[in-house]
Formats: structure tokens, C-alpha cells, sequence
């Protein structure tokens, strides 16, 4: 099998001196640290990176605060915020295969699908904000006064810019990750300090570059790679920032909370899942099992809204559990360039043992592993993709979130709604879901009971970039895209005049 071959723009990318971005400025850490970047299809350092510390953090909250506060940023006007967005797009829709390529070595993921639609999807989401800033408005609130009252006025309430907005984005989809976070903060007018995962800070380091070219001031974007602690931990903290947001873990999700309490930042968190997929005895299965056999494991399963808990009826388990296996055992497993690849690396040694560790407990505890869970003997963090059936609410793997190429069947009998919503609620998370029925009422009904974000029907993932994205329970705080993921940066502020 052929690996696509590496442009010679990413050769000379990977090669270069990787410095952060403070204040239009690219420098080492103070500190002088590094972090080294590793392909996890062959476990060879492609790039070493720059290691933030507490003192790299504290320069670009100042940079950011200050081009917030007297910078050109606040004064420029909402029409040039748009013009400023859609020269970042249009620069990296003209690097798309630079950036493809880049996210595949980086992260692992399949160029296809997932790697050859990182560019054009982060172009498409730059885009879609860049029509926002001249879309902000507020409102006019009538007066309230009995008549002949002789303090007539008017109230208005305009939206502004909450301030410097600390961004910490994850691993497993770096490039989008990054522009769903800057899109809307950039849109309203917000001043960042972004920092990419340590793991996968390359992306972010070239779309840094683009930034520049695109023609933004110094100190609104601000990307500073780091581990978790320090970096993450003093953009949380740090008094200066007026906003945290992240996407990751639950687990981490509960730390950026209690460090943002110190200033009582705002917060908005998009975290973790384990969603339900339903499969109902009318549905056409044919769709049904090839879309649960793609989504349980696209991205090598390391995605929040992995069809990670199967639902099926009686009366079709056997069948849904033996061709979502046949999928699983038919999946080409190798380095993301081979374009034959289905599934590739998991992101690192650490990850890959920590999903071994959940394949572990799934046989202990009772389930039934009809294919995959295997690590591979080669060079790379791989494993074949799982399937358990015969699994039970109170397992491990039913419970918790295993960020890896694993999925769970569970059964269900009869036509009772409210059973069939109460096992699929039966978790402390709430971020999608999907229903798969030829009867939209059964459909429809299902959707206002199951406690999601989002739900499909005959469809699993988010909806457009139109649409709110986000989390029930422990899924999250807040919501990113649409209107909803604008509001996460703006503040309101209410102004009373009396004539």
C-alpha cells in the first residue's frame, strides 16, 4: 500500500524552528523547555515545540489585555472584523493540503476521510463567523411608565465583547478544534490566548502564521502550546482573563472550574459523552449498521459523540452485532497517509493502555468480545477496533468513557419508549444521540426523551455549524456554533436614560 507522499511545504514545515505566538511576536519559552512532537503511526519525533510556563502565560494575557483594552482591535469596525475572518479562511483554504497532511502526522487520524476534510471544514467555519460581526445587535425595551409620567426615556441593551478569552482545545481534532474556538471570539471582538494540546500543537502553530498574514493586530491571537500544567492551569487561573473555554475531558473540565473561581471568570466547557445509538426493529439496518460501524469508530473512536453504546431490539441484536463486527474486522488499520486506511494510530503509548485497560475490564466483567480490542505487534500506538455485546449497565465500559475504538450492545425488547429512554439516560453524560426508525413518530418521540444536545434521527453526529452544539449533565457548560456559540463571547449590558 502507497503512502500519499509528503508536499514539499509540509516537509519544510516540520523541519522549521516552532516558536510561540506572543503579541506578534514568535518566541521561545522563557524557560527555554520543549515538547517534542511525535507521529503516532511510527512513534519518530516529527517537530519539537516550544513548553509554555506560568511566565510565557503571563505575557500573553498582558499582550491580549492590552490589545483589548487600547489596542486598534476595540476601535476597529465590525465590517473589518468580517473582512479580517474571510482573509483567514480564504488563507487556509489555499493551505488545505499543508494542513491536512500536517493533522494526519500530528494526530493520526485517516486522510480519508477525516484528515482530507480538516482544511476545507476549518476554511468553511472561519467563513461561516466571518458573516457574524456586523449581525451583533441588541435591543430597544419600551418604557414602562404610567402615562403623563414625566420621566419618559428609553432602555436599550447592547452586546459587547466579554474581554481576554483564555481557549484550551484537545487532541483529537486540532485544526477544528482551534477555529470553532477562534471563529466566534475573533467575531465579536474578544482578545486570545489559545493553547493547542501538547500532543497536537502543530496545526495551531501554522494557523498562528495565517493569522499574521491575514492582517490581524498584534496581541489578538496569542497561541501558546503546553502541557496542561503549567499552561492550561494559568490560562484558567490567571486574573486577567475575563473567559475560559474548553473542550476535553470531564475530568478536566472539573479543574478549569475550580481554578476559573478565583476571578469568577466565565466559563463554557465542552466535554465528554457516551452516546446512545437506537436501533428499533423497523429501521432500514442496512443504514443503521454501516452508520454504527463508521461513527463507533471514526477517529479511531478518540471523539465525544462516538456511537459508543448500542441500543438494539431483540428481534434484530444478533444481526446489528454481527455486521457492526464485520465492520470492525474488515477495517484496514495503518498510518493515516495510506489512503487505504480505515483506521488509525490512537494518539499516544499512554491512551492506547488506557483503552487495552477498559478491552481488559470488558471481559472481565462478563461482556463479550466478538472481534478486535487486540493491540497491534508494530511500530505505532494501533489497535483493532472492538465490538462487545452482551453488555450490562453497571460495566465499566457501559459507564465510562473510553476514547477509543470500543463500542457496547446492549439489548432492549417490547415498544415501551420510556424503558428504551430510560437505559439510554442512564449515564452521566448528555451530548448526542441517535434514533434509528422508519416511524418519525417513534422518531420524534424518542428525541424529546432522550436528555442530549443533540439528537438524529436515522442520523448520528452534530448538525451544521448553524446549529447549537453542546452538552446535557456532565456533557458540558454552554454551547459552541450558531448564534448560541457567539453569545459564549459577548456580555449583556443594559443603558436607562431618562429625557
Amino acid at each position: 500500500m502507497a503512502s500519499q507522499l509528503l508536499l514539499n511545504e509540509t516537509t519544510d514545515f516540520l523541519a522549521s524552528h516552532h516558536r510561540m505566538l506572543i503579541g506578534g511576536a514568535w518566541v521561545d519559552a522563557a524557560s527555554g523547555e520543549t515538547i517534542d512532537v511525535f507521529n503516532p503511526a511510527t512513534e519518530e519525533i516529527i517537530a519539537s515545540v516550544p513548553a509554555a510556563g506560568e511566565v510565557d502565560i503571563d505575557k500573553a494575557v498582558a499582550v491580549a489585555r492590552k490589545a483589548f483594552d487600547t489596542g486598534p482591535w476595540p476601535a476597529m469596525s465590525p465590517s473589518r472584523r468580517g473582512e479580517l475572518l474571510w482573509a483567514l479562511a480564504d488563507l487556509v483554504e489555499d493551505h488545505a493540503d499543508l494542513f491536512n497532511q500536517v493533522e494526519v502526522l500530528d494526530n493520526g487520524m485517516p486522510y480519508n476521510p477525516a484528515g482530507a476534510m480538516a482544511g476545507p471544514r476549518a476554511a468553511k467555519t472561519l467563513r461561516y463567523y466571518a458573516g457574524w460581526p456586523t449581525k451583533i445587535s441588541g435591543l430597544t425595551v419600551p418604557a414602562d411608565t404610567p402615562p403623563g409620567a414625566d420621566h419618559p426615556g428609553v432602555t436599550y441593551v447592547q452586546r459587547e465583547p466579554i474581554g481576554v478569552v483564555g481557549q484550551i482545545i484537545p487532541w483529537n481534532f486540532p485544526l477544528g478544534m482551534a477555529v470553532m474556538k477562534l471563529g466566534p471570539a475573533l467575531a465579536t471582538g474578544c482578545t486570545i490566548v489559545l493553547k493547542p494540546a501538547e500532543l497536537t500543537p502543530l496545526s495551531a502553530l501554522l494557523l498562528g502564521q495565517l493569522v499574521e498574514k491575514a492582517g490581524f493586530p498584534e496581541g489578538v491571537v496569542n497561541i501558546v502550546p503546553g502541557y496542561g500544567d503549567p499552561a492550561g492551569q494559568a490560562i484558567a487561573a490567571h486574573p486577567d482573563v475575563d473567559k475560559v473555554a474548553f473542550t476535553g475531558s470531564t475530568a478536566v473540565g472539573r479543574k478549569i472550574i475550580h481554578a476559573a473561581s478565583g476571578n469568577m471568570k466565565k466559563v463554557s466547557l465542552e466535554l465528554g459523552g457516551k452516546s446512545p445509538f437506537i436501533i428499533f426493529p423497523d429501521a432500514d439496518l442496512d443504514k443503521a449498521i454501516a452508520s454504527a460501524g463508521r461513527l463507533a469508530f471514526f477517529l479511531q473512536g478518540q471523539n465525544c459523540m462516538c456511537a459508543s453504546r448500542l441500543f438494539i431490539h431483540n428481534d434484530i441484536y444478533d444481526r446489528v452485532v454481527d455486521g457492526v463486527a464485520k465492520i470492525a474486522a474488515g477495517m484496514t488499520i495503518g498510518p493515516g497517509l495510506d489512503p487505504e486506511t480505515n483506521i488509525g494510530p490512537l494518539i499516544s503509548a499512554a491512551q492506547l493502555d488506557r483503552v487495552q485497560a477498559f478491552v481488559e475490564s470488558g471481559s472481565r466483567e462478563g461482556a463479550t468480545l466478538v472481534t478486535g480490542g487486540n493491540r497491534l505487534d508494530r511500530a505505532g500506538h494501533f489497535m483493532a477496533p472492538a465490538i462487545f455485546a452482551d453488555a450490562r449497565p453497571e460495566m465499566k465500559i457501559v459507564r465510562e468513557e473510553i476514547f477509543g475504538p470500543v463500542t457496547c450492545a446492549q439489548r432492549f425488547a417490547g415498544d415501551d419508549l420510556e424503558s428504551v429512554a430510560r437505559q439510554a439516560n442512564d449515564t452521566i453524560y448528555g451530548l448526542i444521540g441517535s434514533v434509528w426508525t422508519r416511524d418519525l413518530e417513534t422518531g420524534h418521540k424518542m428525541a424529546g426523551k432522550i436528555r442530549a444536545g443533540t439528537i438524529g434521527i436515522n442520523y448520528h453526529g452534530p448538525a451544521d455549524i448553524s446549529a447549537p452544539f453542546g452538552g446535557f449533565k456532565q456533557s458540558g457548560w454552554g454551547r459552541e456554533f450558531g448564534a448560541e456559540g457567539l453569545n459564549q463571547y459577548l456580555e449583556s449590558k443594559t443603558v436607562v436614560t431618562r429625557f
